[in-house]
């Protein structure tokens, strides 16, 4: 669940803003900006329309907000990718954390998702700002692993687009996943995730005279 800071308002009014954002993940992540309706964020929230509007100048005004606190939560993962370790086990945990969150967070990757397939009309500025900032500076620090051979020779930022794609998979296509998983296989299908990407990324990751054997 995507907890929104605390503001300076009376516990009521921060519960009831938090039960819309609530409320709004859900409608947003399944029906997007264009599909969702004040009616259905505050059917789901338990509120009357107009209660909702008291707090939120229509749909678009929760939706900003919504991802704006989205995407510093989303991003912090790879803020936590740090030089002083070891290069290989840094970006495992990297990308551990990135399924842990498709794990954990479905509606919030669903919804990031939506965004980026209608061009990131919201957020393009952070695209190109604060977010390509930090990858520029991640980068950079894999870039300088590859050059001490600490890592196979590889493009830094074509190996975060890869993370992003190998775990943000498994929230943005669940229903794919567990359709064809089947159902036996279904509550396993984060640890099965988890088990093959640490392995392919090892062997990606790892110098080739260094490289473990299957």
């Amino acid at each position: 669940m995507t907890r929104i800071r605390p503001s300076g308002k009376t516990r009521i009014q921060r519960e009831k803003r938090q039960a819309i954002f609530e409320a709004a993940l859900d409608v947003f992540s399944e029906a997007g900006l264009r599909g969702a309706t004040l009616d259905q964020i505050a059917a789901r929230a338990g509120l009357s329309k107009p209660n909702v509007v008291y707090y939120f100048d229509g749909k678009e005004a929760i939706y900003r907000e919504l991802l704006e606190e989205l995407l510093d939560l989303w991003i912090d993962p790879l803020r936590q990718l740090s030089a002083k370790g070891d290069p290989v086990a840094e970006i495992l945990a990297y990308v551990h954390r990135k399924l842990d969150m498709s794990r954990d967070m479905p509606r919030e990757s669903r919804l990031f998702a939506t965004e980026m397939l209608q061009n990131a009309p919201h957020i393009d500025d952070v695209l190109k700002g604060t977010l390509k900032a930090l990858v520029d500076e991640k980068t950079g620090v894999i870039q300088g692993w590859v050059e001490q051979g600490r890592i196979a020779p590889l493009d830094p930022h074509h190996l975060i687009f890869s993370i992003w794609a190998t775990t943000q998979h498994y929230a943005d296509f669940d229903v794919q996943v567990r359709g064809v998983l089947g159902a036996a296989r279904e509550e396993a299908r984060f640890d099965e995730a988890k088990v093959f990407l640490t392995t392919m990324y090892e062997r990606l990751l790892h110098p080739q005279d260094d490289a473990p054997r299957a």
